[in-house]
Parts: C-alpha cells; sequence; structure tokens
C-alpha cells in the first residue's frame, strides 16, 4: 500500500519575502497552487464593542528563534490583561457545568442508597465459587491456568442450540412502556385538542337548556368533538408509524458479541448466548451477559450505570472464590456494563432478565422525558395561538352579547366557538410526526439510522461539529510506512513521497528483528483461524495493531511459532491513561531470560528511556544530539498525517529477574524505566473517500467542524490541513513564516489553533472562550474526559453540539452532545448505544445529507405553519365586521371547521414531501448561529443569574434553592430589571414561529385573502339585491327594539335600497351564496398560497416550486371536498351550501391569488439583503475535490466498468 499522493510535505520557513507557506502537496500542481492559497490572512481586529479578545498561553511546542526585531503587521492590536469585569463575564457562561457536578454527586450518592436496598433482592451467588466449581456446575469447559485462556473449548454448537431452546433468548423485557391507549389519549390531551372538545361540550350544554333554538349545536358539537378525535388519530397513528420505523432501524444493527464453542472463535448475536459459554471480552465492548471471570488482562468495567462509581473497576479471576458483595466482587462482570480497558474470558452465569440488571427494577429504566428543542418551539408557539386564540374569543363573546346578540349567551357562545376555531392549525402534531418519519426513511435509504425523530432536525441545527479522526475521518486501514531505527529512517515498501535520504527496507538492520519482535508479541490481537495462510487471516483487533501485525506477518515467516515459543509472563494493555502498553515475555538474550517490550505514545515511551539502540546494536545514552534527531525523526513522520509509536524494550538481568518471578502491577513491581529507546514506526491511515468535500461543505453552511483526537498534534494538524479542518495558520506555522517567536504571535493574528490535552485540565474559563472562537480548531492527545469537557463548555456558549466517534473512549461525549453520531462498522457497541444516530456504511459524508434533510425539516414545518395560519385573519376580520358592521354572518363555524380540517389539514401535510427550494439552503447560516454578540449575550444573562445565586461557604458549590424559595422568585421575575432584559434581548436566532412569518401570515397574505374574501362576497350580495348598505340596514333590524331577523327562509320582505323586494327564500339562497363564496375564496387563494410560501430564494415559478405532486393531490381533494359542500343540496342543512353559486364568481378570489403570488414575489426581491447577510461567506482556500488517492480509485473502478 503506498502513501497517499496527496500527502502534504513539513511546512518550511519561507524566503525573504515570501508570504505564503510552502507546505503544499508534492504531486498534483493544481492541488498545490490550491494548498498554498488556502492560507488566510490574519483575521482583522474585531471592533464591536462587545468582542471579547483574549490572550492564547503558549503551545506546548515552542520554536525559539534569533532574536530579531518584533513587527506587529498593521492593523493588528491585542489587549494583553483582562480586567476583573471581563474575568467574571467569561466564569459566569461556565458557572452552570458546577451546579451540574454538585447535583450529579447528591444523585448518586441517593443512587446508591437505592441500590443497596434492591440488590438484597439479587440470586447471583457464583462469585463464591472457584473457576473448577464453576466448570463443573455449568456443565462447560474452559482453559486454567497455566494454559491459555484461547485454548478454551466452550460448549458444543448443539448444546448451546439445546440450552438456547430451554432458557429462552438473552434478551431483557424491555422498559414499561405506556399503553396504546395511553398514547392515544395523550395525543387527545394536546392543547388543541382539549380547546376544541370544550367547545364542542359547551355546545350540547347549550343543546340541552334551549334544544330549539340551539338544534344546529346538534351538528357543529358532534364535529367539534369529531375533529379532536381525528386529530388525535392521525398523530396517534403517526407516532405508532414512527416508532415501528425506528424500531426496524434498531433491529439491523443487533448487538454481537465474541464467544468461544467447540474451541473455535466467532462472533455471535448476543441474544443467543447460554449460560456456560465462555466469552472474550475487550476493551470497547458492552457485556453482553453476567460473567464469571476466570482470565482477565488489566481489565476494567465502568459499574457507573449500576453503582454510581465513577472509577472503573478492576476485574481479574479469584482462585478461590469472592466473598465480597455481589456488586463488588472482583470476579463478575455485569450485563450491560461497560470494559473500558483490557480484556478477559468469562462464563456465562445469568442471561436476560435473570441477570443482575434484569433483577434490579431500578436499573431497568422507563421512557425517557426529554423534550427536543423543536418539540419546546413547537409547544411555545401552540401555547401562544392557545392564548390568542381564548382571548379573541372572549373578546368577541363579550362583544356579540353587547350587540348583536342582544344578550343570546347561547348564540354568542356559538359565535365565540367560531372564532376560537379559526385560529386554531388543528393539524399541527401529525404534520411535524409525518415530516420527521418521511425524512428518517429517507435519511435510512442512504445508510443513515436515527434512533429518536427528533435527532434528525437536530442534525440540521448544528452549529458545531466535533469528530473524532480514526475510524471517522480516516479509512482505519492502518499500514506501516517508516522505521526509524539507529538514527536513520528506512521505508516498509517503495514509495516516491519519501525523503532523499530515507533507505529501503533491510531486515539485516541494527534494530529492525527488534522492532518487528515487538510487533508480533506486544501484541493483543487475534485471528479469526491460524489454519489459513497468514495473508488470508481476518485480523481481530484495532487499526494500529492490525497495521503492525501485517507488517510484522510480512517479514517474519514463523510468526505464530514465534508467539507459541516466546509466552507472556506479564503485560499491561494500552489504555487512555497511560498511552502504552507493556509486555513481559520469554525470550533468552545474554544476561538473562525475560524480556520487557514497550510500544506507544513517542512522548510517553521516550519519558521512560535512558539509552538508545545505536546502528551498531549498542545501548548507548540518550543525549541533547540524539533527542533533537527524535525530534527530527518524529517531526517527519507525524508533518506527513502518519500515527507515531515509539518501541523500546529492556533485557531483564537473570539474577534479578529470574524466568519464575512474579510481576504484579498492584505491587509496582513490574520495570516502567531504564528502558533503551529502540526506535519510532509510522503508520498511515488515509482519509476516507468524500470525507475533503463533506467538510468543505459543512464548513460552507456556517457549521464549526473542529477534530478532537488522542493521536499526537502534528499528525493530527497534518490531516487537518488535507481535509479542509484547517486553512490558515496556526502560532507555529505564522511564527515560521515571519520569524518571530511564537509567545510573539498575538491570538488575533491566527485562525487555527492545535491545543494539547494536557492543557485541557488547567484552562480558564477566558482562555476557552479563546480557543472555541478561533475558527480552526483541532485538540490533539485527548482522553474521554477531555472529550466530554470540550463538548460541555461548547455548549456553554451556545452551540448546538454534534458528536461523531466509534471508540468506548467517545460515548462520554457521544451521550452528553445534543447529537451523537456513531460509525456501525468500526463502532463499538459502547458508542452506538450512546448516539442518537448511526452511520451504516462509517461514511462521513452521510452528515452532510443529514444536515440538509434537517434543514429540510426545519423549511418544510415553517412553510406548513406559514400556510396554516395564514388563513385565520380571512376568517376572523369578516366575524368582527358580523359584530361591528354589522353584516351577515361571512362564515359559519362549521364552515370554518371544514376549511381547517376538511383541505387545510392534509394540505399543510402535504409540505412534508417538499425537495429543497434551492442549493442556498445549504450556504445560511444555522439557525442559530453562535457569534461574539450572542456568548456575550448569553454570559451576560448568566453572570446575572449567578449574582442571585448562594454558595457553601466551605466548599464553594452552588446551594439550589428551595421549592418555596423557586415559587417565590418565578413569581418576583416579571418585576425585575433581569427579566425584561432577557425577554427583550435582541437574538439572531431564527424560531420555527418568528416575527417574518406572523408578518407574512397575518398582515401580508392574510389581508390579501381577506380582501378576496370579502370583496366576494359582496359582490355575491350585490348580484342577489343587496348593497353592503342594505347588508348593513338588514341586520341592524334584528338589533332594534322590535328584532326583525332577516335572511332566514321565512323572513319577512326586505325592500332594498333600490326598491326592489325580495322574500325571505331570496334572503336566505343570497346569504348561503355568500358564505359559499367566501368560503371558496379561502380555499382558492390558500392554493396560490401553497405555491407562494415556498418562495424564499427564488420566485414562485418553475419546476422546482410545482415538483412535489402531494400539493396538487390535497388541492384536488380541496376542490372535490368544495364542491360536494356547496352544491350538493342534502348537506345545505349542515353546511349551508347553495347550487345555484356561479363558476364565474371563482374568478374573484383567483384574481386575489394571483396578487398572492406577486407579492410573493415582490418580497423575495425586498428580503434577497437579508438573505444574502445570513449566508456564509465563501471560505477561501477550500479545496472542493477529492483527493489523488481518491481520484485514482474512481478511475480505475471507472476503467473496471468499462472493461466488464
Amino acid at each position: 500500500m503506498s502513501g497517499d499522493e496527496n500527502e502534504p510535505a513539513p511546512v518550511v520557513p519561507p524566503s525573504e519575502g515570501d508570504g505564503q507557506p510552502h507546505a503544499v502537496s508534492p504531486v498534483d500542481d493544481a492541488e498545490e497552487k490550491a494548498s498554498s492559497a488556502s492560507v488566510s490572512p490574519p483575521a482583522p481586529l474585531d471592533q464591536d464593542a462587545h468582542h471579547i479578545a483574549f490572550s492564547r498561553p503558549e503551545e506546548d511546542e515552542k520554536h525559539q528563534h534569533a532574536a530579531v526585531p518584533v513587527v506587529r503587521p498593521p492593523g493588528v492590536g491585542m489587549r494583553r490583561q483582562l480586567t476583573q469585569e471581563q474575568k467574571e463575564l467569561s466564569a459566569a457562561g461556565y458557572a452552570h457545568l458546577q451546579e451540574e457536578r454538585a447535583a450529579k454527586a447528591k444523585e448518586k450518592g441517593k443512587g446508591k442508597k437505592e441500590l443497596d436496598l434492591e440488590e438484597k433482592q439479587v440470586d447471583i451467588h457464583e462469585h463464591q465459587y472457584t473457576p473448577a466449581r464453576v466448570m463443573d456446575e455449568f456443565h462447560t469447559t474452559f482453559a486454567l491456568p497455566p494454559l491459555a485462556a484461547g485454548t478454551s473449548i466452550g460448549l458444543s454448537e448443539q448444546e448451546a442450540a439445546a440450552r438456547l431452546k430451554r432458557d429462552g433468548p438473552n434478551v431483557l423485557t424491555p422498559p414499561k412502556k405506556k399503553s396504546a391507549l395511553r398514547r392515544f389519549f395523550d395525543c387527545l390531551s394536546s392543547l388543541f385538542n382539549v380547546l376544541l372538545i370544550i367547545a364542542g361540550v359547551l355546545e350540547y350544554i347549550l343543546l340541552g337548556i334551549d334544544f330549539a333554538d340551539n338544534q344546529a349545536n346538534e351538528y357543529l358539537g358532534a364535529i367539534l368533538i369529531g375533529v379532536a378525535f381525528l386529530n388525535a388519530g392521525i398523530e396517534f397513528y403517526q407516532l405508532q408509524k414512527s416508532e415501528a420505523i425506528l424500531a426496524s432501524f434498531l433491529a439491523m444493527i443487533p448487538p454481537t458479541c465474541r464467544v468461544v464453542r467447540e474451541g473455535k472463535l466467532s462472533s455471535v448475536p448476543a441474544a443467543s448466548l447460554v449460560k456456560g459459554d465462555v466469552v472474550l471480552i475487550r476493551m470497547g465492548d458492552k457485556t453482553p451477559a453476567d460473567l464469571y471471570i476466570f482470565a482477565a488482562t488489566d481489565l476494567k468495567v465502568d459499574n457507573s450505570s449500576l453503582t454510581g462509581e465513577s472509577e472503573p473497576q478492576e476485574r481479574r479471576c479469584l482462585p478461590e472464590g469472592s466473598t465480597a458483595r455481589t456488586v463488588e466482587a472482583e470476579n463478575l462482570a455485569f450485563n450491560s456494563t461497560l470494559i473500558v480497558s483490557g480484556e478477559g474470558y468469562g462464563v456465562v452465569l445469568r442471561t436476560g432478565d435473570n441477570t443482575f440488571i434484569g433483577q434490579i427494577a431500578s436499573l431497568t429504566g422507563s421512557e425517557s422525558g426529554n423534550r427536543s428543542p423543536l418539540a419546546i418551539e413547537i409547544d411555545h408557539f401552540v401555547l401562544i395561538i392557545s392564548c390568542i386564540a381564548i382571548i379573541t374569543a372572549v373578546i368577541f363573546f363579550a362583544i356579540g352579547i353587547g350587540s348583536v346578540y342582544k344578550g343570546k349567551a347561547a348564540q354568542t357562545v356559538t359565535f365565540a366557538v367560531s372564532v376560537l376555531v379559526a385560529w386554531v392549525p388543528e393539524g399541527l402534531p401529525a404534520t411535524v410526526t409525518l415530516l420527521l418519519s418521511i425524512a428518517a426513511k429517507r435519511m435510512a435509504n442512504q445508510n443513515v439510522l436515527v434512533k429518536d425523530l427528533q435527532g434528525v432536525e437536530t442534525l440540521g441545527a448544528l452549529t458545531l461539529l466535533a469528530t473524532d479522526k480514526t475510524g471517522t475521518l480516516t479509512r482505519n486501514q492502518m499500514t506501516v510506512t517508516n522505521i526509524w531505527i539507529g538514527l536513520k529512517m528506512y521505508s516498509a515498501f517503495q514509495s516516491n513521497n519519501d525523503a532523499a535520504d530515507t533507505l529501503p527496507f533491510d531486515i539485516k538492520a541494527s534494530g529492525m528483528r527488534d522492532i518487528i519482535n515487538i510487533a508480533v508479541l506486544n501484541s493483543k490481537i487475534k485471528f479469526d483461524r491460524t489454519d489459513v495462510p497468514f495473508d488470508q487471516r481476518e485480523i481481530l483487533g484495532d487499526a494500529t495493531e492490525t497495521g503492525l501485525t501485517r507488517f510484522a506477518g510480512r517479514n517474519e515467516p514463523s510468526y505464530d511459532k514465534m508467539r507459541e515459543v516466546h509466552e507472556k509472563v506479564f503485560e499491561i494493555p494500552f489504555n487512555s491513561e497511560n498511552k502504552w502498553a507493556l509486555v513481559i515475555v520469554n525470550m533468552n538474550h545474554v544476561n538473562g531470560q525475560l524480556r520487557v517490550m514497550m510500544k506507544g505514545a513517542p512522548e510517553r515511551v521516550l519519558m521512560k528511556c535512558d539509552t538508545y539502540l545505536s546502528a551498531d546494536g549498542k545501548s548507548l545514552p540518550l543525549t541533547d544530539d540524539i533527542k533533537k534527531q527524535y525530534d527530527d525523526a518524529y517531526n517527519y513522520m507525524a508533518s506527513r498525517g502518519h500515527r507515531v509509536i515509539a518501541c523500546a524494550q529492556i533485557l531483564l538481568p537473570g539474577d534479578k529477574y529470574p524466568a519464575t518471578y512474579h510481576f504484579s502491577k498492584q505491587e509496582n513491581n513490574c520495570p516502567v524505566e531504564g528502558y533503551c529507546f529502540v526506535g519510532l514506526v509510522s503508520l498511515e491511515d488515509p482519509p476516507k473517500h468524500g470525507v475533503r468535500e463533506a467538510i468543505g461543505t459543512l464548513r460552507s453552511a456556517g457549521i464549526k467542524v473542529m477534530m478532537v483526537t488522542g493521536d499526537h498534534p502534528k499528525t493530527a494538524e497534518a490531516i487537518a490541513r488535507k481535509i479542509n479542518l484547517i486553512i490558515g495558520d496556526t502560532k507555529e506555522s505564522l511564527a515560521r513564516k515571519t520569524h518571530r517567536p511564537v509567545d510573539q504571535i498575538y491570538a488575533d493574528e491566527v485562525e487555527a489553533v492545535v491545543v494539547h490535552g494536557d492543557r485541557i485540565d488547567s484552562l480558564q474559563p477566558h482562555e476557552w472562550d479563546e480557543i472555541l472562537n478561533t475558527r480552526e480548531i483541532v485538540f490533539a492527545r485527548t482522553s474521554p474526559k477531555h472529550k466530554l469537557e470540550i463538548v460541555k463548555h461548547a455548549q456553554a456558549l451556545g452551540h448546538i453540539v454534534g458528536v461523531t466517534g466509534d471508540g468506548v473512549n467517545d460515548s462520554p461525549a457521544l451521550k452528553k452532545a445534543d447529537l451523537g453520531i456513531a460509525m456501525n462498522i468500526s463502532g463499538s457497541d459502547v458508542s452506538k448505544e450512546a448516539a442518537n444516530m448511526i452511520l451504516l456504511d462509517d461514511n462521513f459524508a452521510s452528515t452532510v445529507k443529514g444536515v440538509t434533510e434537517g434543514r429540510l425539516i426545519f423549511a418544510n414545518l415553517k412553510r406548513s405553519i406559514q400556510y396554516t395560519v395564514s388563513h385565520s385573519v380571512p376568517e376572523v376580520i369578516p366575524q368582527l365586521l358580523y359584530v361591528v358592521v354589522p353584516i351577515p354572518l361571512p362564515l359559519s363555524a362549521i364552515l370554518i371547521l371544514v376549511i381547517d380540517l376538511g383541505f387545510e389539514l392534509f394540505a399543510a401535510l402535504s409540505f412534508a414531501w417538499d425537495p429543497p427550494e434551492s442549493e442556498q439552503m445549504m450556504r445560511l447560516q444555522p439557525r442559530k448561529p453562535v457569534t461574539s454578540g450572542s456568548i456575550v449575550r448569553r454570559k451576560q444573562r448568566a453572570l446575572r443569574r449567578t449574582k442571585t445565586m448562594h454558595y457553601d461557604e466551605e466548599t464553594g458549590d452552588p446551594i439550589p434553592p428551595s421549592w418555596g424559595r423557586k415559587m417565590l422568585m418565578h413569581l418576583q421575575s416579571p418585576f425585575t430589571k433581569s427579566f425584561w432584559l432577557d425577554r427583550l434581548e435582541k437574538s439572531d436566532d431564527e424560531i420555527l414561529v418568528d416575527g417574518k412569518l406572523l408578518s407574512y401570515a397575518y398582515l401580508e397574505i392574510g389581508v390579501i385573502e381577506m380582501l378576496g374574501a370579502l370583496v366576494a362576497y359582496f359582490v355575491v350580495f350585490y348580484k342577489a339585491g343587496f348593497s353592503p348598505y342594505d347588508l348593513r340596514r338588514a341586520q341592524d333590524a334584528g338589533s332594534g327594539s322590535n328584532p326583525i331577523v332577516y335572511f332566514t327562509a321565512g323572513s319577512p320582505d326586505f325592500v332594498n335600497a333600490r326598491g326592489q323586494t325580495l322574500n325571505g327564500a331570496q334572503q336566505y339562497d343570497a346569504l348561503a351564496q355568500a358564505q359559499s363564496i367566501t368560503y371558496l375564496s379561502i380555499y382558492i387563494a390558500q392554493c396560490f398560497n401553497m405555491f407562494a410560501v415556498k418562495a424564499k430564494f427564488k420566485f414562485p415559478f418553475g419546476r422546482q416550486i410545482i415538483s412535489n405532486y402531494w400539493n396538487f393531490a390535497g388541492i384536488f381533494c380541496g376542490a372535490c371536498l368544495a364542491m360536494f359542500i356547496i352544491y350538493t343540496p342534502p348537506l345545505h342543512v349542515v353546511f349551508g351550501g347553495s347550487y345555484h353559486l356561479s363558476p364565474l364568481y371563482w374568478l374573484i378570489p383567483a384574481a386575489f391569488g394571483v396578487l398572492v403570488i406577486a407579492w410573493s414575489s415582490i418580497r423575495v426581491m425586498l428580503l434577497r439583503h437579508a438573505i444574502e447577510d445570513a449566508t456564509v461567506k465563501p471560505i477561501k482556500g477550500l479545496l472542493m475535490f477529492p483527493t489523488m488517492r481518491t481520484m485514482s480509485i474512481r478511475a480505475r473502478q471507472s476503467s473496471s466498468e468499462k472493461r466488464e
């Protein structure tokens, strides 16, 4: 496997007068030019009064230069000291993190007490047995010392099948869920439905009081209640359907485990495990059942989900059994606990509901009550609209009972109900669920599985994506490229990318054999089988060890025999704290029989060495000159984006360490210093196909992408520069270009920062601010705790954070993030369980599709609401004219319901299938962008809040307020200055229902539709013989001292202003026609509005606007319903239509519909400038084309397809 042709060379200082860096690709000229142009000039100082500028502490690697006069670039200046006020403001933004830690500690103690009470009921006692007794009790076979655990036999396939049939599958009974009936009633109890039901019940109460005068309420009450149940039924159906979709997704990725049966190691579904099975567990696994550990190597489990213990607990074999409590037994690993380091073999003691977690009710959990940001916004909107509806209905009731209805409470209530119904968008909950379900299905077709529907929209709202490197951005396919031994650089294979002084591979070179020995013996890999040639085996292990094993197997013919002869005496596996792995093997040498081999992070391994292996095979002291050559070799390897592993060893003297010597980590009698440095090995893990373009697209969409990795800073930075993650200068690169010391480079001069994990624990609040405000960020040499802290601090600044990862060390951050994204193929069970979303094909580029879908969901939902609430004005204003002018009632309550649920509901649902209006959607800022202004406002709010809190004088922890104090503060808050400062504060966030949407619906399109409906209403009446003056006169007659009611079939004759006499039948038909055309006017105008609401970037014309055929299906259904209601005589009793209405009158609302389209076009032009301001400015230097390796692979695939 050759090196990536797109590999950047190390950054070198420019020549005098050259302002461009020389870190470019050595092969592709076009790519070289793009790379050199990618370094952006220093950002000017933000002159905003609210801008917080901080100085960044020196990076851990400083480059010393000869003293030269420091000349600051023009326009660059920065405060080097912070005022006390600035420090308080910075700290306030993270004060809640301290509160969370205190609350978590309190909750942990409470949970432990509950566990102690329930543990007494658990029936697990096998931890007291010896391994031999366990073997007898469970009728299985496993290897005990001195035999290797890997030689265990386990159960036979036949016996395992019989036990599975007898005991059932190894699955936990799902947490108790709400019944279908309870879920339906939850849908029915939404605020909109409750309002409809109350209104319907009220109509029936009026019917019971006075049946004769309120006979029409018999239909109205039934329709109102029926509509509530119908709406709840649609939402319930969509929820059930979406749950079935999610369940089918999860069934596609069943948990698996490694089991030994008939002496063969294989991977099987965890559900098929049975008592007596021998299971291999390794770092990153989730324990598949309750296990009795009979062999372990530095095995540690995370029992926090059971006991609340924050520290990993060691698990090992106890030859005499354990006398401790069940939960504290060191020879038990419990179902669902996480393996955080090492590996071990165990026998299955319990499966399914008989496991420890299955027997303790408090641990099985229940349904989560977490609400997503989208759900919270929708609830807020529902509450606002409901309040408006209730208040308006009450006002109209008061006006109506004092004017038109003259104390007739029953009729006034019916009128108020019609006003209330006009405001309520009944189909909103069903629309939301349908939108999310459709998007989830579309994403599943693109190999992206969502475990939570709300996560789809969250992906579209991301402002920051923190991603792991290995296995996420890179292919997780490590290949050894270079070896540095005896102060010489060797290539592992023929390559054109190596430096001129790199030597070809030589197995006879001094130290090369030692490197191969370490790669063979200091390894945790397993093979699927050993009875086939080495190159035909599947290697079970992580990418780094797999790469080293491939290299060793290629150069060591007797690989298997070597591992068999030189058996391990003792080992300490790699973990994220030590960052090295150690093994002691039986390998004879001049002074003894034992040899210690270590490999790991170069800086950690070098600290333990005081000698190095020279070119002539001697151990010589590590001098400063040798360390400088080591630095040069390390920088050469890391700057190419390669992972670098250091190897060291100690030849233990036989007189002090005989072959029978007992090593123990607990007793600290294992040599951990005084090593001889053997050499460095670099492994290449090239970026995945499409990653560069994906990151470029995400950055162009205003999403900050940062890398959080355990690799060395130089390796991380080199990979970051390949994939568009870093384009600008860091302090170090700018120092090299300008010949200035690193500590003289100010933070505002650079756009990128690479932060070493060792700094994270000591970072001050203002330093966090400075780092997270940098445009391009890489965190290197991080631990799981560091990743979690990074996510917490980013969220504290207002970021909606997504985290991608595949390992056990990513799981805490995946859980904490707003959206966790795990890899399916390379991901551990732990990471997949913690994530909200899983990439089935491990393709990072799928996140771009997810972001697009998320943004489309929000846009479509906003369109649906914008469309739905637009009809409120043409429904409510005519009702207002009815009581104020007055005029005959333009719309009855039943017709309003027909509008809202007859066609509006299904038309609103059709927006779920709308495609993106324009590619520009992925060029807009996130809907809740994080800017310097938003951060300052957020910190000011936090500072106001912290000043009202009380703190413990001894610990300094915040004291949570009591229930009474909380209530008092809640009641007092509206009368405080801070309350109104928070409410009236300007925000750049785009919310679901904002001022622009309400203006469009109520003041723009709503008014046009209202005018169209009223014009059509008055024209129809005029043609029937009633001028507007006649209408008012007729209505006034019904409210006089001797009331005369017109517009009913039995009304007296009416003489209009032209002297014409109109009888009761003519009056009744004229009102029916007027109400019919008002209904049709709203319907026709809304048909035009269906396309007008889609116009944001482009005019409401063209193929893109009419590409959703479901819109036309909704229009067709609405038309059929309208014709059925208006022109079918039997329905006139209920709906009051008239078949005498001429189709020519339809032209009036059609003309106003054209006006709707025209205004929408004008609106696009008026808002174009605002949209341009919200568009992400082009980022100079983005490489939006594949790497050379990807292009060559695609070319080969294309040529092979042509040949076929």
